[in-house]
């Protein structure tokens, strides 16, 4: 387990540019330990939504958490806007860190995340696997 504190600047995309760091560093498999920051817009797909709602108001994260795969995330954020009103929901793609972003990585070098259709859901769920077992498809 390695940990890796990050800032994010204003202009970044949250959920690309966790993935990123993730990437750049050969990681397999990481966990947001914790984030704190702003956004604006906040883009999050709520609990049995299939669409994503846009905030387009200043938003203080919370809180964000979550889990890092080669191919893709699954991050969740409580954010709240002026008035303290809160909402939470699914990190979708286009939320944009309007003055900063700061989060905790744990980066986990013998572990080794997928995402993989699961058909009990129906959605791409974590499959953990150790680093040296190459991906089956069938799930873990």
């Amino acid at each position: 387990m390695k940990l890796l504190p990050i800032r994010l600047l204003p202009g970044h995309d949250l959920r690309r540019a966790l993935e990123a760091a993730v990437a750049e560093r050969g990681g397999g498999a990481a966990f947001v330990l914790s984030g704190i920051g702003s956004l604006a817009p906040a883009i999050l797909r709520l609990a049995g939504a299939t669409d994503v709602r846009e905030i387009t108001a200043d938003m203080e994260i919370l809180s964000l958490s979550g889990s890092i795969a080669i191919n893709g995330s699954h991050l969740h954020a409580t954010v709240s806007d002026a008035q303290g009103a809160v909402i939470g929901g699914h990190v979708a793609y286009g939320c944009i860190v309007r003055t900063t972003a700061e989060v905790l990585l744990v980066l986990l070098p013998d572990w080794c995340f997928s995402r993989e259709h699961d058909a009990a859901t129906g959605y791409d769920e974590l499959v953990v696997r150790p680093a040296s077992q190459p991906a089956t498809g069938d799930g873990v």
